[in-house]
């Protein structure tokens, strides 16, 4: 899945200076990145593949700091530009950084916006966004990351609008991607605006990689909170939420037994989370269905009603936002992917396994239990940004699905 935004059509339509090329790609590079994702936009751009139907580009790898440059297993790089030659390209791909809490160099900082200032493409691969929004490119944007640090991003930087569902976020002049595989996505992406999908396509299979994968990163979203909630006053109502999710309650619920207003609540809430807490509720509900249709074999209604849904209707529309399917297909294609005994062991343990309060046979949400996708809300209207630009019912009542 990718979105590919309007929302900067002035910053889109910015004329590249003259002193920069559009074929010149330029690779920023820090020590302490992944040699993998740092890999990626050197394998995309760095090789001729004319051969092939690929059209050029030309490579400058920048090094974003005093070198070497020291990567995964221990190895030294060292990189046979610094910032200067960022000055000659049009499209300046970082493509990882080695911390998500600490400052990148504020001189590879002052680089980028000064590329983008002059109309360069800017691209922050996986952990590379956080060097955009560092340098503030992610400001009141779309953006997205490795599910696993999007929480973080969207707490450091709370202008930027954190949607870790897509595997690649096309916003016009700045464009970032999820982690690892979905780096190449968003370069073969770009080779595919550049040249049209016959190049893409050439690239991609010279990669043996798939043109376009379908899909998120839902699938692949851990089911943690943050680490710090642990040791926050809230963690206690979290706590009896996850714990009470066949019951239907709402925010107010929430807000009430944390003795908070709800506007209140909703701002300490999303501070601690980096989600508004309407949509950490019905993402939970969405995930607890998930593993009763994964390990269970109640009917979609019961299902609903176990997840604390008001009807059905309700249930399938938020898990097929969520998830891209319905639940009767989601159940289908996981059944069909495991053996028939596992999914036996499953169901007994299912049984065995200690159920929710007042739900028995229900799987327990385990400790401060699943995350959902963190989005941050529309600071208008508190809606969090779908990645089509859909309108969509947050409360999980029978309108929800329609």
């Amino acid at each position: 899945m990718s979105h590919d935004s309007t929302a900067a059509p002035e910053a889109a339509a910015r004329k590249l200076s003259g002193r920069r090329r559009k074929e010149i790609v330029a690779v920023l590079l820090f020590s302490g990145g992944p040699i993998f994702e740092s890999s990626i936009p050197l394998s995309v751009f760095g090789i001729d593949r004319q051969d092939a139907g690929v059209p050029r580009y030309r490579l400058l790898v920048c090094a974003g700091e005093e070198g070497p440059l020291r990567t995964t297993g221990g190895l030294e790089l060292t990189a046979p530009h610094g910032l200067e030659a960022i000055s000659r390209a049009g499209t300046v791909v970082v493509p990882a950084w080695r911390s998500i809490t600490s400052p990148p160099p504020e001189e590879a900082l002052d680089a980028l916006r000064r590329a983008h200032e002059e109309g360069a493409r800017i691209v922050g691969l996986c952990t590379g966004a956080f060097v955009l929004a560092a340098a503030g490119l992610l400001d009141g944007r779309p953006a997205t990351t490795h599910w696993m640090y999007a929480p973080t991003l969207a707490k450091r930087y709370p202008s930027v609008h954190v949607d870790p569902r897509e595997l690649f976020v096309d916003d016009g002049d700045v464009l970032t991607s999820a982690g690892t595989a979905a780096g190449i996505d968003l370069c073969l992406h770009i080779v595919r605006t550049d040249h049209g999908n016959e190049a893409a396509g050439a690239l991609a299979r010279r990669l043996v990689v798939p043109p376009r994968r379908s899909g998120g990163q839902e699938r692949y979203l851990d089911r943690s909170l943050p680490e710090e909630i642990g040791a926050d006053p809230l963690a206690e109502v979290v706590a009896w939420a996850l714990e009470h999710l066949h019951e239907q309650f709402d925010v107010e619920t929430l807000a009430a037994r944390a003795y908070m207003s709800r506007r209140t609540f909703d701002r300490r809430f999303r501070s601690l989370t980096g989600s508004a807490p309407l949509q950490w509720l019905i993402t939970q509900r969405v995930l607890q269905a998930q593993r009763l249709l994964e390990t269970s074999d109640y009917s979609v209604d019961e299902v609903a009603g176990r997840c604390g849904f008001r009807s059905p209707v309700a249930l399938r529309g938020h898990f097929r936002r969520q998830l891209g399917s319905s639940p009767a297909a989601y159940r289908a294609a996981y059944r069909a992917r495991r053996p028939q005994g596992e999914r036996h062991a499953d169901t007994e343990a299912q049984v065995a396994q200690p159920g929710l309060s007042g739900a028995p046979g229900l799987p327990g949400p385990g400790p401060l239990g699943h995350t959902p996708p963190v989005l941050h809300p529309d600071r208008e209207s508190g809606v969090p940004m779908q990645s089509r630009r859909q309108p969509v019912s947050l409360l999980p009542g029978p309108r929800s699905g329609s």
